[in-house]
């Protein structure tokens, strides 16, 4: 099964069947604070770059809400230095790529796009918001996933020693630390490994 056919399954159609309510962007700020834990406490580092992955839709009001998030996300861009980046990939998915050393205006850039599709009416087409960071000491990656159909984050620590291994020793010790401050998953069935296509890459490359 490869990246995207996870992703189908883990946060898009079976998360949407098991859904527990629906896509709430606000739950995104969790992470504001979550950040600093990483860092203070855990040793982990934001890389400045986050990423939002949604499912297209083939009309012309869909698109119209894409022109509508990409003005002003260039018009924020002018003000906070925010970059982004649309991608599509080989399957159809869409990525909006952020970048930004000041991890509080990734949030809020992030939560912005997020929250325009959900006034126009596409939450159900939201799948997950991605917060990369890095580990001090070794430079291993760790991932906070937002899954919005599933209202919970799940870390994702790939270890970058091996080929698709992931850091479970990592990931627990991220959910023990970061419990009660951010919502987590509690079905370890839906911790979906986002594995890049390419060896060494983020998951939305």
């Amino acid at each position: 099964m490869g990246l995207f056919d996870g992703l189908k399954s883990a946060l898009g159609m079976k998360a949407e069947a098991d859904a527990t309510r629906d896509a709430d962007p606000d739950d995104l700020f969790g992470m504001s604070t979550a950040y600093i834990t990483m860092e203070a406490e855990l040793g982990y580092e934001p890389t400045g770059e986050a990423a939002l992955c949604f499912a297209d839709v083939d009309n012309t009001d869909f698109r119209d809400a894409m022109e509508e998030v990409e003005s002003i996300l260039d018009a924020g861009q002018v003000e906070t230095g925010t970059e982004a980046t649309f991608e599509t990939d080989d399957h159809g998915y869409q990525w909006i790529v952020f970048e930004d050393p000041d991890f509080e205006d990734l949030l809020t850039a992030i939560h912005f796009a997020a929250d325009t599709l959900v006034e126009r009416r596409y939450g159900s087409r939201l799948l997950a918001a991605l917060f990369s960071f890095e580990r001090e000491h070794d430079g291993q990656p760790a991932y906070w996933v937002y899954s919005f159909r599933r209202g919970a984050y799940y870390p994702f620590a790939p270890d970058t020693r091996e080929s698709h291994e992931r850091d479970s020793t990592a990931e627990f010790k991220l959910e023990s630390n970061l419990d009660g401050e951010i919502t987590l998953e509690g079905d370890k069935e839906y911790w979906y490994p986002l594995w890049p296509d390419k060896p060494g890459w983020h998951p939305w490359e």
